[in-house]
């Protein structure tokens, strides 16, 4: 069997600061450190986050979970982070396409599975960022608020993209429109989030889905995550045809041979990822 190419990585653990990075077997768990202020961003907290990402992958991540610490998952941008004076204002353009709009972009890239474990307050930049992850648990006491209306702004970080296509337009317009809260079990009852759980099992009940997730075919699931996102705007042929290339680099796998002799031998698959 071919070895774990993590088991020859260096694995950085953060311990301190507004990130931190601590690991579970391959599981990298990534936490937004700032509780005292709910978790919101600023440009430090961004750019620590940037170097977790780069430490998890480097390190050979074969699932990442990302959660908050405190009473909330995250309240989006610290808007004391932000320059309102009148000759200087930031540039909420340069800022979102700065740090918001890569951190988005990588999560969906990433190529392994990201579950997001939802805990208290997810709003503005924060609830899209959950939504950026592959996969949502959520507490009982999450929520979720596209808070961006009741300062005069539209939702970013993938908002306006990643709200329609899990709750439909209706909804998604209503929630926007309003910034109101939409709860855990409506969250859930809505497509938004994948499960919801009552708030002491939120922490292990992530950790043993991301660690299960760790354990199975990860580049066939780097390839479910391609082909998913791929599918909100390419044509019925188009996919096809990437569901072909696809399945054709994945047949060739070490894991699929694994997988179709484990079948065949009536025992458990011994997946690396390879």
């Amino acid at each position: 069997m071919p070895p774990n190419p993590a088991q020859t990585q260096v694995r950085v653990h953060v311990e301190s600061g507004p990130i931190l990075l601590r690991w579970h077997g391959d599981v990298a768990v990534v936490t937004l450190n700032r509780p005292e202020k709910l978790n919101s961003f600023t440009r430090e907290m961004h750019g620590s986050l940037v170097q977790a990402l780069d430490h998890s992958e480097a390190g050979g991540a074969r699932a990442l979970l990302l959660t908050g610490a405190g009473r909330g998952f995250c309240a989006g941008q610290d808007l004391a982070d932000l320059d309102f004076s009148p000759d200087n204002a930031t540039d909420l353009g340069e800022l979102i396409d700065t740090w918001f709009n890569p951190l988005v972009r990588r999560l969906q890239a990433l190529p392994l599975p990201v579950i997001a474990a939802v805990n208290g307050t997810a709003a503005g930049a924060g609830a899209n960022l959950a939504l950026a992850c592959d996969i949502v648990l959520a507490a009982k006491s999450a929520s979720f608020i596209q808070a961006f209306v009741k300062i005069g702004l539209v939702p970013d970080s993938g908002g306006t993209w990643l709200l329609p296509k899990r709750v439909g337009l209706a909804r998604a317009l209503g929630l926007a429109m309003t910034g109101d809260k939409l709860s855990a079990e409506d969250a859930e009852k809505w497509g938004l989030v994948w499960e919801v759980m009552d708030d002491p099992l939120l922490p292990e009940q992530a950790l043993a889905l991301a660690t299960h997730l760790a354990a199975q075919p990860t580049r066939a699931l780097a390839a479910v995550k391609q082909a998913m996102y791929a599918s909100a705007t390419n044509s019925l042929d188009a996919q096809l045809d990437l569901e072909r290339d696809l399945q054709r680099n994945l047949g060739r796998s070490h894991d699929y041979t694994e997988g179709v002799n484990a079948f065949l031998e009536k025992r458990a698959p011994r997946f690396t990822g390879a």
